[in-house]
């Protein structure tokens, strides 16, 4: 595999061991780019550096002086940035009427202000045929009970990349949102263990199956190729999720009820 032979990718998010991040990142590296992983475990992210040939740095994406930092690492490294990809996110799970004010600040600036000023700081650092990824979420377009500041910090910075593929497309940079639907990872590891939960959702799938991280990191790999001709653009890729719905609060409770009391 060498289809990003020569390409330069820094991916934020990719600290805790197996996550999403950390997918793409081997995956990008197995197609031949030089990779450099940034997030806020310094000692996850060596560990995985090390084992793809790449860089690692530190980064806080909420702190704008980290993200700089960590774009002028990858600059420094490899020359302009050919892929820029956000995976950082946080699953909040909250009732509409019960999320913080602390809540609030902590998502917006997570989901928000961070993707926003890391995209601030990419487009005047990236090369002539560049890519721009977000990883969003299908809830930013069907949406799922007590998830309301996720969904709409989500779906806020989905409408920025379509903004920055207007303004940069002439640069030749391209942006992009992937959106999965419900991921195994370690961001999702404890809803997974809860029995009926993941049952609940399969059966809105019709490829019957939940997403995985490499179906998220085959699409960033399309993405990331100067044959996408692509910008500007959401991709659903989360198995027909979106032609249907994720189930309603009191199904997931119908599932994990029933499924807890064939255990008993």
């Amino acid at each position: 595999m060498s289809r990003l032979k020569g390409k330069s990718a820094l991916i934020l998010g990719a600290a805790s061991k197996g996550n999403m991040g950390q997918v793409i990142a081997r995956r990008f590296a197995a197609e031949g780019a030089d990779v450099t992983v940034a997030g806020r475990n310094i000692e996850n992210l060596q560990a995985l550096a090390q084992s793809i040939s790449g860089s690692a740095v530190y980064c806080d994406i909420t702190v704008k002086a980290d993200i700089e930092s960590a774009v002028s690492h990858a600059v420094a490294r490899s020359g302009p940035i050919d892929v820029g990809i956000n995976c950082t996110g946080w699953g909040l799970l909250t009732p509409f009427e019960e999320t913080s004010e602390d809540d609030l600040v902590a998502m917006m600036n997570l989901q928000f202000k961070g993707p926003y000023q890391f995209m601030q700081t990419l487009v005047g650092n990236m090369s002539s045929s560049a890519s721009i990824i977000q990883i969003s979420s299908a809830t930013a377009t069907i949406l799922v009970g007590n998830h309301h500041a996720y969904i709409g910090t989500k779906a806020g910075i989905d409408h920025v990349i379509r903004g920055v593929a207007d303004e940069f497309g002439a640069k030749g940079i391209r942006a992009n949102s992937i959106s999965p639907g419900f991921t195994e990872s370690p961001m999702t590891t404890d809803y997974f263990a809860v029995p009926g939960l993941p049952e609940a959702f399969i059966k809105e799938y019709p490829m019957g199956r939940l997403n995985t991280s490499d179906d998220i990191a085959a699409a960033a790999v399309f993405l990331a190729t100067d044959e996408c001709f692509m910008t500007g653009q959401n991709l659903q890729v989360n198995g027909g999720l979106t032609l249907r719905r994720n189930p309603t609060p009191s199904e997931i409770e119908d599932f994990t009820t029933k499924a807890a009391s064939t255990q008993e």
